[in-house]
């Protein structure tokens, strides 16, 4: 008959059409979770912009204010001091209530309605909206001591900071059991970049003035959004797919399996290259950009330091209570001046 050509067609259909087909709504979900490519792509994006303002800010303050400059977790931005945090707070607030609401397939309700527990299926969800918590916690509080300005508010910014980077990683851990084979190796090299994050973190507590703690912690910033990218394209987009591994539905999840162990072999091996020539190409752009805004911002003295750079006001860092600055005039008698910052602060 005519309908027998059409269910032949429609008999086999390809892992991806097939997860189409089914279920419409499952697939908007996937492409917004962290189990495919947009969900991979979207936050790397995120971690490489944040990565790249970090790091331009920590070279550029520490080029022109070398015996005074200290990493802090944020810098504001020229003409909306808070923009750093206000996106990270808005757009995590956005992740998170997708992620809990309409990203679970049962009714958008994030919970079991017949007795309010967390279903198996539903555990990445709220896996990856700890981690967006995590966020949008430390983003909140960097507001709130930039405007009360505590005395141990840098401190406290740094352990909140290491709060994240240590939640991202156990998260990450977690969520790393559930995969095998090529996708476990993808994301326990990420697991290692998460690691210098949190390291650098933690070293900035005791080393407050390292230049090298604060150049360190921009650039894995970067790495993990270069990483997350590289991630997303090369195990969750077909076409990419290493030589005897496929793109498969299990159970409304995305895998990876490979025909055999040479065939893993090989994938991760790559996966190892793919990770290494990453490395190597964000520490020659990290050395560059250092090289480039070397020459374009020369050291300012410090005594002209008063917030003016050839006629502009320039941003300061979002520090805990601004130090007062002594000097000692001839007399032997000190002159305060930390007093010549307080106008500065009236006008934000």
């Amino acid at each position: 008959s005519n309908k027998e050509p059409l269910l032949i067609v429609l008999s086999s259909p390809s892992p991806i059409f097939l997860r189409s087909y089914q279920n419409p709504r499952r697939v908007s979900f996937r492409a917004a979770s962290m189990g495919t490519l947009v969900g991979h792509v979207i936050p790397g994006f995120a971690f490489l912009v944040f990565g790249l303002w970090h790091l331009y800010n920590h070279i550029k303050l520490h080029c022109q204010r070398p015996k005074s400059y200290a990493p802090p977790t944020w810098f504001p931005a020229p003409k909306v001091r808070h923009l750093e945090l206000y996106i990270i707070l808005f757009g995590g607030s956005t992740y998170l209530v997708t992620e809990l609401f309409v990203g679970p397939s049962s009714h958008h309700h994030p919970l079991d309605p017949t007795d309010w527990s967390i279903p198996t299926n539903h555990l990445h969800n709220f896996q990856h909206s700890t981690m967006t918590l995590a966020f949008i916690v430390h983003a909140a509080f960097a507001l709130h001591f930039d405007r009360v300005r505590p005395r141990a508010g840098q401190m406290m910014s740094l352990l909140l900071g290491s709060m994240v980077f240590g939640v991202e990683l156990l998260m990450f851990n977690i969520h790393s059991n559930g995969h095998v084979g090529l996708e476990w190796q993808y994301h326990w090299l990420l697991q290692a970049v998460i690691s210098v994050s949190l390291a650098t973190t933690l070293l900035g507590i005791g080393y407050p003035r390292s230049f090298a703690v604060g150049f360190a912690r921009s650039v894995s910033v970067v790495f993990q959004g270069v990483w997350f990218k590289v991630l997303g394209v090369f195990v969750y987009s077909p076409r990419f797919i290493p030589k005897g591994c496929s793109l498969q539905n299990h159970e409304g999840f995305l895998v990876v399996p490979c025909d055999g162990h040479a065939s893993l072999h090989r994938a991760k091996s790559l996966a190892n290259l793919q990770f290494a020539w990453s490395l190597v190409v964000v520490a020659i752009f990290s050395v560059w950009f250092y090289l480039h805004l070397a020459k374009k911002y020369p050291e300012v003295p410090e005594y002209e330091c008063l917030g003016k750079v050839d006629g502009h006001v320039e941003d300061e860092l979002p520090e805990s209570p601004k130090k007062k600055v002594e000097e000692k005039d001839k007399s032997g008698n000190f002159l305060h001046v930390g007093k010549w910052f307080e106008p500065m602060d009236l006008e934000r």
